[in-house]
């Protein structure tokens, strides 16, 4: 059972999260993109109900079984492409900061396949994914009832 329901939660605070997740969508960056960041995110921070949509988010986008089994371990694997690659180092060197700033490393792999308006939409999609998951966490939804839009 959930620690804070629906119920619970004060008006406006989803609706302002969801504006902002309106802003991300309506960027140039691709729904799939997004939505691997937004799974690859829920597993770094370990949050279940995230995780269990945003899966379920992508098989319905027609993500393959290999490659949403895989993420967890992108890194060890030829699944994903360059531009995706540098992407997911991005999100879990943001996902897991470690007081220093960001490598200039990993700031230009993104320069190559991304414009500099694009990192800022990816950071953001970043950002708000560990948002939602903090606040899931806290929460305690329950994971396995989330139902990808049909």
């Amino acid at each position: 059972m959930a620690r804070i329901t629906y119920n619970d939660i004060p008006n406006g605070m989803f609706e302002h999260l969801r504006t902002i997740e309106d802003f991300i969508l309506n960027s140039s960056l691709s729904k799939q993109l997004i939505e691997i960041i937004r799974l690859r995110t829920s597993q770094k921070n370990g949050c279940a109900y995230c995780v269990d949509m945003h899966h379920k988010e992508l098989k319905h986008m027609g993500e393959t079984d290999l490659r949403l089994s895989s993420l967890c371990v992108w890194e060890e694997t030829p699944y994903f492409n360059e531009n995706e690659r540098a992407v997911l180092h991005f999100t879990d060197a943001l996902t897991k900061l470690d007081r220093r700033p960001i490598s200039d490393h990993i700031y230009n792999e993104l320069l190559s396949f991304f414009t500099k308006e694009e990192i800022c939409y990816i950071t953001l999609a970043i950002s708000q994914s560990n948002t939602w998951n903090r606040l899931m966490k806290t929460f305690e939804f329950t994971p396995g009832n989330y139902k990808a839009n049909e």
